[in-house]
């Protein structure tokens, strides 16, 4: 199942789609990616809401 996960970091909104068994996996899975981001929402994947809201992936570190 995908999640969609809105986070602050560095001043910057964004969210970003992870895949995870439940909000909590999702939740931790971008907070190992990014330590310094705050998680402001996780909600289960909207295919036209995210689609017309590309995530931006840009803002997490390789």
């Amino acid at each position: 199942m995908q999640f969609a996960v809105g986070f602050k970091s560095d001043g910057r909104l964004g969210h970003v789609l992870i895949d995870g068994d439940d909000a909590l996996v999702a939740a931790l899975k971008l907070k190992a990616q990014c330590p310094t981001a705050v998680i402001m929402y996780v909600r289960p994947r909207n295919r036209r809401g995210d689609s017309r809201h590309p995530p931006l992936s840009a803002l997490l570190p390789n």
